[in-house]
């Protein structure tokens, strides 16, 4: 009999050699490849798959288009994300850190879809039926008729989902603790989440049912395991949040049946996630208005318009090599913005410690901050107070100059809304220019500059000292 040849699968990334390395070649992690056989390596089928060879039918391109029926959770914030509910028979990839409340917010809306009279399963491979009710139990929801089960092995919970009739929503909790047999590698490598995702993938398109997977994140925030369970599903959802604010967002980064770089947020309390109907209240409300250093930025999470404070502090460095601390931003984009400032404005700030965070922890990466982060920037150089009624959002050229950006009219409204007074943005001949909201618009970022450093209590330039 032939000797079952071996394959080596990195653990991070999925790739596949054939032979064993301490560092992957292709992510460049350490420690992360795994000898498995390679008659169950990624890339190969199942067990039992026989190639038919049958031909399939092809249709024309134009046709009769069927509308996804959805189902709605009545959780607002959750149905934002999804594209107005889960849609039957998709696949859903929920990924978020430990404790961050993914089985929580999971639960609530399982709970919610069960009292609508839903027919929904809850299967739960890292904890007991009597951990689940525990936590039910605090969230106020121990009374919904949820289906529970505690089961990691594929096979079983497939038999189990066809045997208790035609489920409408089945919660896996989570991926990389279930196994199957037609793979011979451990629970949570590459190979058994992969094929176990496809499995339970395949049961969604087949009986109709939305499935949900929840995933761990590595420790780069990414959902562990092969970027193709990503390309499986239909969504990725993922849960973010910091354990020093009581709030947590949910951000959806892929959606087949509905708008990308949605967000919603929730608020944690003692009886679960309480949703957030105005997020921009939220993360302006403890806002220091008579600090320096500090911009309102008025931005847009897919459809929504969130004003979030944009916080710069700039100190002199005693280090040779100057620090630079981004927190919810990009730091590239932060070089960028310092280098234009330094060019094309004038403005000596490279040789001290800079320090830029986006307060109440959410993640921002559209260009339409430029002009907030400039602003902040500027401020806490000079030690000038911008206007406390003023928004800021514009994106910053590399020759200096300052871009208009999309949905300019939304994000006014959104200002006007919350009490702001002041628009600084850059100018836009088409662009209806009325409103109840005032706007300064630029065209050079050096004149914004200008205009901050009027107020300014320490020179702009360090060698006017």
């Amino acid at each position: 009999m032939a000797k079952q040849r071996a394959q080596y699968v990195c653990q991070s990334c999925g790739n596949v050699t054939g032979q064993w390395a301490g560092r992957c070649e292709s992510c460049g992690e350490w420690n992360s490849i795994v000898e498995e056989k390679a008659n169950s390596g990624v890339g190969s089928g199942p067990k039992s798959a026989v190639a038919a060879g049958r031909p399939i039918e092809l249709v024309p391109l134009s046709g009769s288009i069927e509308e996804a029926e959805r189902i709605q959770t009545k959780i607002s914030e959750l149905d934002r994300v999804l594209g107005g509910g889960f849609v039957t028979g998709s696949a859903v990839l929920v990924g978020g850190e430990p404790g961050i409340g993914k089985s929580t917010i999971l639960l609530q809306a399982a709970a919610a879809l069960a009292n609508q009279g839903k027919n929904v399963v809850y299967i739960s491979g890292e904890e007991a039926i009597a951990q689940v009710r525990l936590r039910s139990s605090r969230l106020g929801v121990d009374q919904s008729p949820v289906k529970l089960g505690s089961e990691t092995h594929v096979e079983t919970i497939l038999a189990t989902l066809e045997a208790s009739g035609k489920p409408d929503l089945v919660i896996i909790d989570s991926i990389q603790t279930l196994w199957t047999e037609r793979v011979d590698s451990a629970p949570g490598t590459v190979t058994q989440v992969r094929t176990s995702a496809q499995a339970m993938t395949r049961f969604a398109k087949k009986s109709g049912a939305a499935v949900v997977l929840v995933g761990h994140v590595t420790k780069d925030g990414q959902i562990a395991g092969p970027r193709v369970v990503e390309h499986m599903v239909d969504a990725v959802l993922y849960f973010e949040g910091d354990a020093s604010h009581n709030f947590r967002i949910l951000r959806g980064v892929k959606n087949r049946y509905g708008a990308t770089d949605e967000i919603g947020v929730f608020e944690m309390a003692s009886e679960g996630l309480r949703e957030v109907a105005n997020p921009s209240a939220l993360f302006l409300d403890q806002r220091d208005k008579d600090a320096t250093g500090s911009a309102v930025f008025a931005g847009m999470e897919g459809t929504r318009p969130v004003l979030v404070e944009i916080q710069a502090l700039v100190s002199p460095s005693p280090l040779g090599t100057p620090r630079r601390a981004v927190v919810g931003w990009d730091s590239s984009r932060l070089s960028m913005v310092l280098a234009v400032l330094e060019t094309h404005c004038g403005v000596r700030i490279g040789a001290n410690d800079i320090y830029l965070n986006v307060a109440g922890g959410l993640k921002i990466s559209e260009p339409a901050a430029d002009l907030a982060v400039a602003a902040a920037l500027v401020s806490s150089l000079t030690g000038a107070h911008l206007q406390t009624d003023s928004v800021y959002f514009g994106e910053v050229s590399l020759s200096g100059g300052v871009r208009p950006v999309s949905h300019s009219q939304t994000r006014l409204k959104e200002a006007h809304k919350l009490g702001f007074s002041l628009a600084v943005t850059a100018q836009n001949k088409d662009q209806d220019k009325t409103g109840a909201i005032e706007t300064r618009r630029y065209q050079q970022l050096a004149d914004m500059v200008a205009q901050i450093a009027s107020r300014a209590k320490k020179p702009i330039n360090q060698d006017e000292e």
